[in-house]
């Protein structure tokens, strides 16, 4: 394939993309906003413990995922869900102990954290092809080309693929000539993955939990966490519990936020809870090479796999992939691979016909 592509965005669908294209011997350039790789799939490492603060977990009808995870080498392991789980209804009473139910849809993690995925995949595509705050805001279209410019750079493509999602895209880079009114409107009507997220991880020196006959799932009515997992390492030698906050805690600072995780944690877990190594969150609202920073409201998955994304732009030069746009899984993992997958199956089609 004699054609230059570029694929704006270097999270999980942008590389999964480019590691395909690669494959079918295309000349593939990734360009990414941020200083780092992986987009919404964010792996934290302090104290050698790593901790999830995106995307997490994989289940068996993921069948994209954990097919790409086979043909990486790409190890995972179960979700620990033994022992009892913790309920708080109300502040004013204490967690209230039960048994999970049994015969739940087991959910697996990627050994080693997922940015571990995204690593391999970085390695076999080629760290020289992808460009690390390249953050693009122009794309024009010169007759058979796109001209795509960054703050710094100007790259010329026989076609672009963008993997960031459609509200993003349609608000932060300038298009010459203008795109569709109807697609700026459903983008700006789809709802990005991750954005009403806070995720956050306590890691610890030991698993006291389990020793209490404890999963370390938790589940809260009142908050500020409103769910809470077992999040130690498969090697059982890093230790750490990990959940989500209550979204309307964004406007409070990291330390507002640590104190009254741990003020919940001790109600949860008790004295032991306090004596904690290290607290780790990410604010995906916060986050602008992500998300756009307001207030609106959009319902999750709303606009996910639209019809309109589906379309070919800029007289059939432009891509819109990513997980949002797709019809399957839309807004997770597996939907960022298999819109991945049908982004480069419709570009062989187009360019090897």
């Amino acid at each position: 394939m004699d054609k230059k592509i570029i694929i704006i965005g270097a999270g999980l669908s942008g590389l999964v993309t480019g590691y395909l294209l690669k494959k079918q011997g295309a000349s593939v350039q990734i360009l990414e906003a941020n200083s780092r790789i992986g987009g919404r799939i964010f792996t934290k490492v302090n104290h050698k413990t790593p901790v999830e603060l995106g995307a997490t977990w994989l289940w068996k009808y993921n069948t994209g995922l954990i097919k790409l995870c086979n043909e990486l080498d790409i190890e995972l392991f179960e979700q620990k869900m033994d022992g009892d789980a913790l309920f708080e209804a109300m502040s004013a009473h204490p967690p209230q102990r039960f048994n999970l139910p049994p015969n739940q849809e087991i959910s697996y993690r990627i050994a080693n954290g997922t940015s571990a995925l995204i690593e391999k995949l970085a390695d076999n595509i080629g760290h020289d092809f992808i460009l690390l705050n390249e953050k693009v805001h122009e794309i024009q279209d010169q007759q058979t080309k796109l001209f795509v410019k960054t703050e710094t750079n100007e790259f010329i493509a026989d076609g672009v693929i963008s993997t960031i999602p459609p509200r993003l895209l349609v608000n932060s880079v300038k298009f010459i000539p203008e795109l569709s009114k109807d697609l700026v409107n459903t983008a700006n009507e789809t709802h990005t993955w991750m954005k009403d997220s806070i995720k956050f991880a306590v890691i610890y020196s030991s698993p006291f939990w389990r020793k209490e006959g404890l999963s370390g799932v938790g589940f809260s009515n009142v908050g500020p966490f409103t769910e809470l997992y077992d999040h130690c390492t498969i090697q059982e030698d890093k230790f750490a519990l990990m959940g989500f906050l209550n979204g309307a805690l964004a406007e409070l600072n990291h330390q507002q936020r640590e104190e009254k995780v741990v003020t919940q944690l001790q109600k949860f877990f008790g004295e032991k809870a306090l004596a904690y190594i290290s607290y780790e969150e990410k604010v995906w609202r916060k986050e602008s090479l992500t998300t756009i920073a307001d207030h609106k409201f959009i319902f999750p998955h709303q606009n996910n796999g639209h019809e309109i994304y589906q379309n070919l732009f800029m007289d059939n030069k432009l891509y819109i992939s990513g997980t949002e746009t797709s019809k399957v899984y839309g807004g997770y993992m597996e939907g960022a691979i298999r819109r991945a997958q049908e982004t480069c199956n419709q570009i062989k089609k187009d360019w090897l016909s």
